[in-house]
């Protein structure tokens, strides 16, 4: 499979800081005004303008590729290309002044998944791969982890509003140490080997596309939470028209003691 071009990797995660760096400015800002969407979710003007110069970035530089984004109406192209924009993952973490929130891009193309970047612009990191490239963490080649034990591993989550007592209860007692604040933050820190694994029932497409090219580059392994290559929802009743992915990224060696861990 062809190899993405590297100058476009670099171009794509300039942007994503551009878009990064515009919503510190709301960042812990007394004066952020927080919205509601029709499914309840908060949206906030940081959100927006981050998605809205996100594409007029890619617009001026490949007017012909399509743009599906969470926050405006998906842009059909004729390229063969297409990007997806999640402006702010992590909005809640972002409108109660938590650093863990990111800023994501993804991009397809006629060989399938090409570019995934997460951008931590509170921390000041950046996780991004390429399709042949590696996966990289400011620069420098980063990977998963190489533990091969449950107990002592370390799994994150975006919150525990889908496990039962019985759930947690196994899983704790099965050793791994459990941290929350996820979202795309989780992924990031898998893909760096800084945690084992990271857990999400109910995802949109924008949570997780750039997490499909960032865990395999990095050398781990992603499926949904039913171990399925599929990342579709497996019998949740979440009743969103866009929440209709699961996922779970591992180092790759734990990823079926997780699957089997991790079922509801």
């Amino acid at each position: 499979m062809t190899d993405i071009d590297i100058a476009l990797l670099e171009t794509a995660v300039e942007w994503t800081q551009q878009a990064g760096a515009l919503t510190l400015e709301w960042f812990n800002n007394p004066d952020l005004a927080i919205d509601a969407k029709g499914d309840g979710t908060p949206v906030t003007q940081a959100d927006r303008a981050a998605e809205r110069l996100l594409r007029e970035l890619i617009s001026d530089a490949f007017p012909l590729d399509g743009i599906q984004g969470e926050e405006e109406a998906d842009r059909i192209g004729s390229s063969g290309r297409g990007w997806v924009i999640d402006p702010i993952d992590g909005t809640k973490a972002f409108t109660h002044g938590v650093g863990t929130y990111s800023n994501l891009l993804y991009l397809e193309d006629e060989h399938g998944p090409a570019i995934g970047i997460i951008n931590l612009p509170a921390l000041g990191e950046t996780i991004y791969a390429g399709r042949g490239l590696g996966c990289f963490l400011n620069g420098t080649p980063c990977r998963v982890s190489d533990r091969e034990e449950l107990d002592g591993s370390y799994l994150s989550c975006t919150g525990f509003h889908m496990w039962t007592p019985n759930m947690f209860s196994k899983v704790t007692q099965a050793g791994p140490r459990l941290r929350t604040w996820g979202d795309a933050y989780g992924y990031a820190l898998v893909a760096s080997g800084r945690i084992d694994a990271m857990v999400d029932p109910v995802l949109a497409w924008w949570d997780i596309a750039p997490v499909t090219v960032i865990i395999p580059e990095a050398g781990g392994v992603l499926t949904a939470r039913d171990g399925s290559a599929a990342l579709n929802m497996d019998g949740t009743d979440d009743t969103s028209t866009t929440a209709v992915y699961s996922a779970i990224a591992s180092n790759g060696l734990l990823h079926q003691q997780f699957v089997d861990l991790l079922q509801p």
